[in-house]
């Protein structure tokens, strides 16, 4: 018998991937990046994060992502914690210490300094 993932959902103005709704409390000292009245895509949020990591650290490397309009996450991993998605529990242990959240979690971009 074949498992699958559910599809992550917004409900509420909140994220759900795997059934764990992720809000800004799950994120780690997170760099705030207002970019208003843009309508941005997610190549844009990765120039604008990437630029933003590479202030911190100019060897930064991209461990995860996640573009809440489409619900979309890299990598697309489960794991057995029930607190946070899956993506952003591969990053943490795996060293990401770098996030950027542009737009209020409109997309979330996990690096390792």
């Amino acid at each position: 018998m074949r498992s699958t993932s559910p599809t992550p959902q917004v409900l509420d103005n909140h994220i759900m991937c795997v059934g764990v709704t992720l809000t800004k409390q799950m994120l780690t000292s997170p760099i705030t990046v207002s970019i208003p009245g843009e309508t941005l895509t997610l190549a844009t949020a990765k120039k604008i994060a990437d630029n933003k990591a590479k202030e911190i650290c100019s060897d930064a490397m991209l461990l995860a992502w996640f573009d809440k309009k489409t619900g979309e996450v890299s990598p697309r991993v489960e794991c057995c914690r029930e607190d946070k998605p899956g993506w952003l529990v591969y990053a943490e242990s795996r060293g990401g210490d770098i996030v950027i959240d542009i737009n209020d979690e409109e997309y979330v971009f996990i690096y390792c300094g």
